[in-house]
């Protein structure tokens, strides 16, 4: 307990500090929820300080929006096939998040590519995960891609949302190695664990603050985050 002075010079007892609230997030999907129900069990165990107040999908009937009632967290469904337009479906998910007024967004599994005014209106407070090392292979079929190349590691990548597909600045990445027998769904269950180790941690961060958005890029601990921070699996 801290102690201070009052006017008069006499010794006081200070009030105790409040301890910073949590932020609060909403967590867009598209479908099974795996990566959000990693975000659910690390708040559960006190390794986020986050608060999941809704859970948002593009598709009815998913298994996450299961995950997310489960756990008491509330749901909407705003099926993007009923919109004419991104810019329109942007606009209604933008105003249904707006009543739940989110500190965060986080991607898991969202299979929807956002508009440049939906991104600017949550600039700096976007993450999403993708599987593969970025900036290597954007866009779909990573895990084939990766292994039609021959390449010897493989991995997901945390980051920023912008307006570039898959562009943002990187946070955290994990890897794994390729193996001789690995086939597309092998490599990808693989990759899968690894994603729900490390979006757990990269979103821990940016609910502290640690991690931060400046002018473009991606700060941690008050200094330019030049390069993702790793995190390597063994087979």
């Amino acid at each position: 307990m801290a102690f201070g002075q009052d006017r008069h010079g006499r010794r006081r007892r200070a009030l105790p500090l409040k301890a910073s609230p949590a932020k609060s997030a909403a967590v867009l999907i598209s479908g099974g929820g795996s990566n959000l129900q990693a975000l659910i069990d690390a708040t559960r165990d006190g390794l986020l300080a986050l608060d999941i107040v809704v859970v948002v999908s593009n598709r009815p009937n998913v298994a996450g929006l299961d995950r997310a009632r489960r756990a008491g967290i509330a749901t909407e469904c705003i099926v993007s096939t009923d919109f004419r337009s991104r810019d329109a479906f942007d606009k209604t998910l933008a105003d249904a998040l707006e009543a739940y007024r989110p500190n965060l967004l986080l991607l898991a599994g969202f299979m929807r590519i956002l508009t440049p005014a939906f991104v600017r209106r949550y600039s700096g407070r976007i993450l999403n995960i993708h599987p593969s090392l970025l900036p290597d292979y954007p866009g779909l079929d990573t895990h084939r891609r990766v292994l039609e190349a021959g390449d010897r590691w493989h991995g997901c990548t945390v980051h920023f949302v912008t307006e570039d597909l898959d562009g943002g600045p990187a946070v955290m990445q994990g890897r794994v190695p390729v193996l001789p027998d690995d086939n597309a769904e092998r490599l990808a269950a693989r990759v899968l664990t690894v994603e729900h180790r490390i979006y757990p941690q990269a979103a821990a961060l940016l609910a502290s603050g640690r991690l931060e958005w400046r002018n473009g890029s991606a700060w941690l601990d008050g200094k330019p985050l030049l390069k993702p921070l790793q995190l390597d699996s063994t087979p």
